[in-house]
């Protein structure tokens, strides 16, 4: 492979495939950290809304403030590593599987509202997972 081959290749790498693996990592990790924010801030006022321990908000505001963190900064890396993307992925479907679970079965008694948040967030990082394994496998096929 010449010199202008493996410097077309690295250019690749930044195309639109893994635009779109940065893209789905940004959107994920912007909205993962404003929930965490408002988890921490507001925790007050979410437990008379959601029926919540405050305690738990808090803990889920901390998790999500790092996980937003630590996604934001993989989507900075110049190549942000394919396992770690993977595990992302992995981390974000098992957060939805636990929201969806913990909503079903009522788990912490959430009231109705609480429900209907706690399935809602579970289905929307369920669908994170879903377009960053799908960018993903669409960037390894590019």
């Amino acid at each position: 492979m010449t010199t202008s081959n493996i410097a077309a290749s690295d250019r690749n790498l930044t195309t639109a495939p893994w635009r779109s693996v940065r893209l789905a990592l940004a959107v994920d990790a912007t909205i993962t950290a404003l929930n965490g924010i408002a988890y921490l801030v507001g925790a007050d006022v979410l437990d008379e809304l959601l029926n919540l321990n405050t305690v738990l908000l808090r803990w889920a505001g901390t998790f999500l403030m790092a996980f937003g963190l630590v996604v934001a900064a993989l989507v900075r890396r110049p190549l942000p590593s394919r396992a770690a993307v993977w595990i992302v992925i992995g981390i974000n479907a098992a957060w939805a599987m636990d929201s969806v679970l913990m909503g079903v079965l009522g788990w912490g008694s959430p009231s109705a509202v609480g429900t209907a948040w706690i399935i809602g967030q579970g289905v929307l990082v369920a669908g994170f997972a879903a377009w960053q394994a799908a960018a993903l496998t669409q960037r390894t096929r590019s």
